[in-house]
């Protein structure tokens, strides 16, 4: 790992460029990065002028604006407007299922629901604060439910009892869930009341969410681009204000990359500290895992008592969720190139808007941010699919409802010919199991490296701002062309890290702009307290809809 001083970056860049013309005539490597940049650039330039003219004649659905403003209100404000009787849990769910049903046709986020039960559960909620006749009982009531009454989506993929769980699979329709996954219980017992659950790809296997049961999501600010995935259907439909909260799950930022598409703020919980149990086949026994959970929102001031939520009490004390942070005691890093070869550059408006955040964190601090670079981000995606390896599961017995285990030469033949039930995402990852395998002792010898120069960096007091994707979201089906990109959130499972993505506006095309801010272990309170200093300076979170006819 280098770092380097803001006002000494140019000096030194400058003096390491300073090479005799004869060095760089005798030693062809030296034009080697070169040469693979320009490659690189002409083949992102082509498949993204291909895509353009795919959907150059596609006109993008527009989303109605909000009947009620109460969708556009935080979870925070929501909570307290319910405890100060200004509105009721009824019409709170109501507000929300009326926008899903408005929005969802458009959007194809929410795939099973359960509103008559939301809204029973919603009355009892009532009648709790109805029969608190003193404020001091009503804060009994709230007292240990930082969400009470607050509607919430989860991911189809995670077990909602009596909810559909197909996870994408066409072998599974019409399996539903006898019972809560723990991450939907712990919502549930800090109050949140689940609506419905949102869709996937296949298995959360991929960076888009589409699948050969219910089909794709769409993206809320232009449905022609990709929600993200694997949490896809959760972002697209809170970003549309179909949903205050969502329930995501990231093993290589399923919760982080349909946040950033989505212009949300996401948080990648620091790994170990949920109970699995119920996520896909997972049964919570799991010796080690880089999958983690946490939550979508529209406004980081939402993200603690959410986090809180699915920790329970003793974790949130344990990680100190909540406690007051001072911004300008904290040491800040950053990165703009990883430097993977199989990874598309950031783009020139993702680079300014990085330059945007490190100014704005220089006039809060004595120190500005220094510019921090690691050899091993260089094999992000190596060592994530390395570190695949190692989860317990069997993807091909897994894409078979564990009943059979799929053929990859049989799903290539069927694709062909259009007679496969696994989508194409699901067929390439069997494709790329077929591949030889990383070294193991090389990519755990790295995997310790660079955990140890990142945490030595960050230890306690420290954050590191690092790109959120090279560009912004991708049309669909884009992605498939561009199969590396998401070792851009990857490498923060393979590290385990707790990470939070941060919208920072939208971009020249009307799409979310973003940036994940990483901390050391445990210390999820910094990037969120981080989260919430941006979401001043930049806005946050940008309506993908119009607001000037909103009504009451």
């Amino acid at each position: 790992m280098t770092g380097y001083r803001k006002e000494k970056q140019k000096k030194v860049h400058l003096k390491k460029t300073r090479v005799p013309k004869k060095s760089k005539t005798s030693n062809p490597c030296n034009c080697l990065p070169y040469v693979i940049s320009f490659i690189r650039f002409i083949y992102d330039f082509i498949v993204s002028l291909i895509f353009y003219y795919v959907y150059k004649n596609t006109p993008s659905k527009t989303l109605p604006p909000v009947d009620d403003l109460l969708v556009l209100d935080s979870c925070t404000t929501i909570v307290n407007k319910i405890k100060n009787k200004e509105v009721t849990c009824r019409h709170v769910v109501e507000c929300f299922i009326k926008r899903i049903e408005k929005v969802n046709p458009i959007l194809n986020a929410v795939v099973d629901t359960r509103f008559d039960k939301a809204l029973a559960e919603a009355d009892e909620y009532d009648k709790l604060i109805e029969l608190a006749n003193t404020e001091e009982k009503i804060n009994l009531i709230f007292d240990g439910k930082p969400l009470f009454g607050i509607p919430f989506t989860s991911k189809e993929s995670t077990g909602a009892k009596g909810m559909a769980w197909t996870l994408g699979l066409v072998s599974r329709i019409g399996m539903r869930s006898k019972e809560d996954a723990e991450v939907v219980k712990s919502l549930k017992t800090a109050g949140a009341i689940l609506l419905g659950v949102t869709n996937v790809p296949e298995i959360n296997l991929w960076c888009e969410t589409r699948n050969k049961v219910y089909g794709q999501t769409n993206n809320p600010y232009n449905t022609n681009h990709s929600a993200g995935g694997s949490s896809g259907g959760e972002a697209s439909i809170v970003s549309a204000c179909g949903s205050p909260l969502g329930l995501g799950s990231d093993i290589g930022g399923s919760a982080r990359i349909p946040a950033f598409n989505c212009g949300l703020f996401g948080h990648k919980l620091t790994t170990g500290f949920i109970n699995t149990k119920g996520m896909t086949f997972r049964k919570g026994t799991e010796k080690q895992t880089m999958v983690s959970a946490g939550p979508i929102t529209k406004y980081a001031e939402d993200l603690t008592p959410a986090i809180k939520a699915v920790l329970g009490p003793e974790k949130s004390l344990e990680l100190k969720i909540g406690q007051e942070v001072d911004l300008s005691s904290l040491k800040y890093y950053y990165v703009d190139k990883p430097n993977d070869a199989r990874v598309s550059p950031i783009s020139d408006e993702l680079q300014i808007i990085l330059d945007h955040v490190i100014e704005d964190i220089t006039s809060i601090t004595e120190l500005p941010p220094l510019k921090v670079k690691f050899s091993g981000t260089r094999y992000s995606y190596s060592l994530w699919r390395h570190s695949m390896t190692k989860e317990e599961s069997d993807f091909c017995a897994t894409l078979g409802n564990n009943q059979t285990r799929v053929s990859v030469w049989s799903e290539i033949l069927k694709t062909i010919v259009g007679r496969s039930n696994h989508s194409l995402a699901a067929v390439l990852k069997l494709i790329d199991l077929q591949l030889p395998k990383v070294n193991a002792v090389w990519a755990d010898a790295e995997i310790e490296k660079l955990s140890n120069e990142i945490s030595t960096l960050l230890g306690d007091d420290s954050v590191l701002f690092f790109p959120s994707s090279p560009t912004t979201a991708k049309r669909h089906c884009e992605p498939f062309l561009h199969p590396y990109n998401f070792a851009y959130w990857a490498i923060f499972n393979v590290l385990k890290l707790p990470v939070t993505q941060v919208p920072l506006g939208l971009g020249l095309n009307g799409l979310p702009l973003g940036i994940q801010v990483v901390a050391g272990m445990n210390q999820d309170r910094l990037c969120v307290a981080v989260a919430k200093h941006l979401e001043l300076t930049f806005g946050g979170w940008k309506p993908p809809f119009t607001t000037s006819t909103m009504k009451n």
